[in-house]
């Protein structure tokens, strides 16, 4: 799965992620350097531009804590590509904290995209059963909780123990992988589809197209303008694809023997 998300990236991944904060998007730049190399240091690793150590906007050294991540940072460097993701995770412009972010990423349960459905018209009811209540179940049974669902204007009621037993799930990634996280959960509209795509329950492709489920019923209904829905559905799976490879990165400490990396002594 996640090959298949190093592929997008490589595709379309760098226009989507320069949405993700105007501020840190990377604008075009001239090449000043030859070469991109890791090392790593005792405190993570650094990408180094010839024998510039890599800043992020803010002034901090850029170091990532995983070599898969850095390999990563490596090759859209070489490709002159945006590490956005990065950037705002070492800065955190916004200073958030650990449970500042967490707390934020609940509060998508409360209004989460599945659990709100509609008593008409019946086909439209079918299609939600059929699509969206797997994910319900599946998440129900994974995490011991349970999500109900809440129709017409009625607000989801969402109890205290499965935001607990959330939050402790949440906690166990670290801040970095936080950041991604925050990022699939704000483009799908829905914590429940960001759990079952980080825990690869579904794809890229299936998470956007369960979160457009009614907006894509509504044009195939009345119609729509055919190039502008396929540039906004790349554009979302793209960007999710981005996001979901950082928290893949970013909680995978698999090291490999890469000659790419320069370690240090």
């Amino acid at each position: 799965m996640f090959t298949k998300l190093i592929s997008r990236l490589s595709t379309s991944g760098q226009c989507a992620k320069r949405t993700f904060l105007r501020n840190y998007s990377t604008k075009d730049i001239k090449r000043f350097y030859k070469n991109v190399t890791v090392t790593q240091g005792s405190n993570g690793y650094e990408i180094n531009l010839d024998q510039r150590k890599l800043k992020t906007p803010g002034g901090n050294l850029f170091i990532v804590p995983t070599e898969a991540l850095a390999l990563a940072v490596l090759n859209e460097w070489e490709s002159q590509e945006d590490t956005s993701l990065c950037n705002i995770s070492i800065d955190n412009p916004t200073h958030r904290d650990k449970v500042t972010t967490i707390n934020g990423m609940l509060e998508f349960l409360d209004t989460d995209t599945i659990c709100y459905r509609m008593k008409e018209p019946e086909d439209l009811v079918k299609l939600q059963n059929e699509k969206w209540n797997p994910i319900i179940e599946w998440a129900n049974e994974r995490y011991n909780v349970d999500i109900g669902l809440t129709y017409g204007i009625g607000m989801l009621n969402i109890s205290k123990e499965t935001k607990q037993i959330f939050t402790q799930h949440l906690n166990s990634y670290n801040e970095l992988a936080l950041f991604g996280f925050q990022q699939v959960i704000e483009t799908l509209k829905s914590f429940i589809l960001a759990l079952s795509l980080v825990d690869k329950k579904i794809s890229v492709e299936t998470a956007v197209s369960l979160s457009r489920l009614e907006q894509d019923y509504q044009t195939q209904k009345w119609g729509n303008v055919e190039w502008f829905h396929n540039v906004e559905t790349y554009t979302s799976e793209a960007k999710l694809a981005a996001a979901a490879l950082f928290v893949y990165l970013t909680t995978n400490s698999e090291t490999s023997n890469s000659k790419r990396i320069n370690r240090m002594t």
